[in-house]
């Protein structure tokens, strides 16, 4: 009893990351829109702001997955908060000096540091109770994370996105464009505060933490933890599966409030249409409520499967209409990405016959997916438009329910999980 309420208390303690680099993530969303009419960039040049946020997570996953075996959960936590605080000063700094450049570095050390906590903190969320509530689990913290990213977009587009509703061809006076980049140092100075607040509380829940947590295995070098995720034909499964759903969810949210303001769709002010994006990841936040609850009724590979087909429909929907319906259906698919991280998480892990910190650095590395989808999004825009552009995620969404009906078809691996439990698969 006394080790079941440790275990509540430090997945409380840990459901709050997951809130927090939700928040922090779902801000690069108007700040794509923010930094286009600063300046004066067209969709890819601004998704490259996408692309220096999610490219640290190719870049660090491994590497993250071997320092928190090394150091555990709590150092490793600690380490990648005060990463992220470093970032927000980076961006303070870069946004002073008008360099975009400066944005963009900040942006990579900001995802920096939430790799290290998606790696430490997905598994640990998962474990922190009876192996066959995982996916229950993971979803329900994915649901506050949801929530993060609800409120992220909210302070984004009242911050970042006001006054610089410029038309095509235009540029921002020079009054608006350093109210813009005062705007984005409000924004992460915001930030840095909070998160030196949520470091301290991990801090003062460090022990709770420790003592609950499932024991790690044995540190691995970098080629090693490499061999054992390419000896694993589920890591490599769940890899491109995270690959494409990171990537349409992150092309669509950060291409929303552009997509809302185009003329073919609902032709309202950015700043307006930067509140709207809210509802995109609102509804994978309520998505994620009832997905935690319908989890412990329904095998996980069928939800995923049902989700991933709504979803290439509502895609397929806006690619061949226009006009307000569309506006809904766009905003409606974060309602169905909703479970689709934990659950394709979880499910790799129960497959996968690499080690939980191999696999889960390897999925937290394919969240690269975020980087490289959007830049062709904003490619497809760019040669045609926004609506049109929906067609990338689409095909990301077919795959994805491919990789549900493997799953349902595939052997599981992880030690402690009952597959005779099926209503909690």
């Amino acid at each position: 009893m006394e080790r079941t309420k440790s275990a509540g208390a430090a997945f409380a303690a840990v459901t709050t990351l997951f809130f927090a680099w939700g928040f922090i993530t779902s801000i690069v969303d108007p700040l794509v829109a923010a930094v286009k009419s600063i300046f004066s960039l067209t969709n890819v040049e601004a998704q490259v702001s996408t692309f220096a946020f999610f490219i640290a997570y190719g870049v660090v996953s491994i590497p993250a997955a071997i320092l928190v075996s090394r150091l555990r959960a709590v150092p490793s936590i600690i380490l990648a908060i005060a990463m992220m605080v470093a970032a927000c000063l980076i961006m303070l700094a870069g946004a002073d000096a008008a360099a975009y450049t400066g944005v963009l570095i900040g942006l990579f050390v900001m995802a920096s540091g939430i790799t290290i906590l998606q790696v430490a903190a997905n598994p640990l969320a998962a474990a922190l109770g009876v192996p066959e509530r995982s996916h229950f689990r993971l979803t329900l913290s994915q649901a506050f994370n949801s929530f993060g990213t609800v409120l992220g977009p909210l302070l984004g587009a009242s911050l970042l996105l006001r006054g610089i509703d410029v038309k095509p061809g235009e540029t921002l006076t020079p009054a608006a464009r350093t109210a813009a980049l005062g705007s984005i140092n409000t924004s992460f100075l915001i930030i840095a505060v909070l998160l030196a607040v949520l470091g301290g509380f991990i801090w003062l829940m460090r022990r709770r933490i420790t003592e609950a947590a499932p024991p790690l295995d044995v540190a691995h070098g970098f080629g090693e933890t490499l061999s054992q995720v390419f000896a694993s034909r589920w890591a490599l499964l769940g890899g491109l599966a995270i690959f494409l759903y990171v990537g349409a969810e992150v092309s669509i949210g950060s291409q929303m409030a552009l997509f809302l303001n185009s003329k073919p769709i609902w032709a309202m002010p950015l700043q307006q249409a930067g509140f709207y994006v809210s509802l995109y990841w609102g509804g994978a936040m309520i998505g994620r409520f009832i997905g935690s609850a319908l989890l412990t009724q329904v095998k996980a590979y069928r939800l995923l499967a049902i989700n991933a087909a709504i979803a290439t429909l509502l895609c397929l929907f806006v690619v061949l209409t226009r006009g307000v319906p569309a506006g809904w259906a766009a905003l409606g698919i974060g309602l169905f990405n909703s479970i689709m991280f934990p659950v394709i998480f979880t499910l790799t892990l129960e497959r996968s016959t690499a080690s939980t910190e191999a696999t889960s650095g390897f999925l937290c590395t394919s969240i690269i997916g975020g980087a490289l989808v959007p830049l062709l999004v904003g490619k497809v825009a760019d040669m045609s438009d926004y609506a049109t552009a929906l067609a990338v995620p689409l095909a990301c969404y077919v795959v994805l329910f491919l990789f549900a009906l493997a799953a349902g078809r595939a052997p599981i691996h992880a030690a402690g999980v009952d597959e005779a439990k099926p209503t909690l698969h």
